[in-house]
């Protein structure tokens, strides 16, 4: 019988070019089983951290508190796209060399804090089922409404000519091509998104991540399970008696712990995923049930 896959977390640092589930596929591959998944996307042209599932690390995908993100990014004034990047069709173009740097400082301004950002008709949000994306490709106008979003940080790091490059904090669920297109109609002359790099996303960033061809060459996790759950969660350390109980899916006693929370063994070993349900704490995931033996 083969061995079971490893279980945890590999932090890819994604080329540009590959999707999401490209890059999955590779890490497949490489590491040689097919239960491996990705959290949150990046669209092809992007490039930087995507967290991935292995093995059982695959059960915390849908956990993970990923609602903070930064990016590095450049921004062209002077010409707006259809979708927003450099990907699009031109729609307009103008001459963004009277711009100043202060209306580009006044720019970024308002649109840093809590804004209400339209997100980008080219975006994989759903419109009566369909993907935006979908429709706007079938020759549909999209217009998707207005959501509330946070840029904790919007700010220019170099000017160069009509190009713009920037470090951005958000919310998840803020379009980073979305602010480019924004910045460049609030000075008048368009603008679109010409590069996009993720540094972080929740608590996983560059210094956790590896290319493919890092991980070709070396395929081990960037986070093994226990590891993982540490760095992810909310830690809740359990006795004997308790480790038992959970290893059987029963509920505990509270835990006062915000949200998700990891129950770990007396050893060290995640048991669970577990959250605190009125007057108890139940198991959302099992990740080390009654019948596996402890390493």
């Amino acid at each position: 019988m083969s061995p079971s896959p490893p279980s945890g977390l590999v932090v890819v640092d994604k080329p540009g070019g590959l999707t999401s589930h490209d890059v999955v596929g590779r890490l497949r591959r490489i590491l040689r089983t097919r239960k491996v998944g990705h959290a949150g996307t990046l669209d092809p042209m992007a490039t930087g951290v995507l967290v991935c599932g292995v093995g059982r690390g695959t059960k915390l995908l849908g956990h993970l508190a990923l609602d903070t993100k930064a990016y590095t990014a450049t921004i062209r004034l002077g010409v707006a796209t259809a979708t927003d990047d450099a990907e699009g069709e031109t729609l307009s173009t103008a001459d963004a060399s009277g711009v100043t740097d202060a209306a580009v400082a006044a720019g970024i301004a308002a649109l840093t804090g809590d804004i209400a950002q339209v997100p980008s008709s080219v975006s994989a949000i759903k419109v009566d089922g369909r993907r935006a994306y979908a429709r706007v490709r079938a020759g549909e106008e999209v217009v998707l409404a207005a959501r509330p979003v946070t840029v904790s940080a919007f700010t220019l790091l170099a000017r160069r000519g009509d190009d713009l490059d920037v470090v951005v904090e958000c919310t998840s669920g803020t379009y980073v091509r979305a602010l480019a297109r924004d910045l460049g109609a609030g000075l008048g002359v368009g603008g679109h998104l010409t590069a996009l790099r993720r540094t972080r996303v929740g608590p996983f960033d560059l210094g956790l991540a590896r290319t493919l061809e890092q991980l070709d060459a070396d395929p081990t996790l960037s986070l093994p399970l226990d590891a993982a759950v540490a760095v992810a969660f909310p830690r809740r350390d359990l006795d004997d008696a308790a480790a038992q109980d959970v290893r059987h899916g029963r509920p505990l006693p509270p835990s006062g712990l915000p949200g998700v929370h990891g129950a770990f063994a007396p050893d060290g070993r995640v048991l669970a995923l577990m959250a605190d349900r009125g007057e108890v704490a139940r198991p959302v995931v099992v990740l080390a049930p009654a019948n596996e033996p402890a390493p």
